[in-house]
């Protein structure tokens, strides 16, 4: 199997990271104001000077398609005191996307994470990193794993 040089990867990893800030700007605008997310996505695209692309696109939908099923993965993480409708706007979006990435998108917990706690020492409080680390953390053992990676993890 042919290799990819880190070097060679960095456009893509960058336009991976402006999609998912899309999406973020995306739902963090409708959780927000309260519209719709296809009011949000008008919005955002006439206020915006560039086109939205398809993987955010896929990520916003993919997260209000799944809402349930991904705050059922956050809530058990977040510790008793906590509920997903408690956190911060900007870290439950970012959350969401992060597990969303996870479970439907296949994305290795490690760059969901990495990625999600990224956007949030950029975007949110100095806290937000080290919440999301953990939280995500827990998310990560929480979700079954095919027997191939499995026996990749402990072979």
């Amino acid at each position: 199997m042919a290799r990819t040089s880190p070097v060679s990867e960095a456009p893509k990893r960058s336009r991976m990271r402006k999609a998912r800030k899309y999406a973020l700007d995306i739902l963090y605008s409708a959780d927000l104001t309260d519209v719709s997310v296809e009011e949000a996505i008008d919005n955002y695209r006439g206020m915006s000077d560039h086109d939205t692309p398809d993987y955010s696109l896929t990520l916003v939908n993919g997260v209000v398609d799944n809402v349930e099923v991904i705050d059922g993965y956050l809530t058990p993480s977040l510790g008793n005191d906590w509920s997903v409708t408690r956190m911060a706007t900007i870290d439950r979006c970012l959350a969401r996307i992060a597990v969303f990435e996870m479970v439907y998108a296949d994305l290795p917990p490690a760059v969901a994470i990495s990625e999600a706690v990224s956007l949030a020492k950029e975007l949110s409080t100095d806290a937000s990193a080290s919440f999301l680390t953990g939280a995500l953390g827990h998310v990560a053992t929480l979700i079954p794993r095919t027997e191939a990676e499995t026996v990749e993890k402990t072979g």
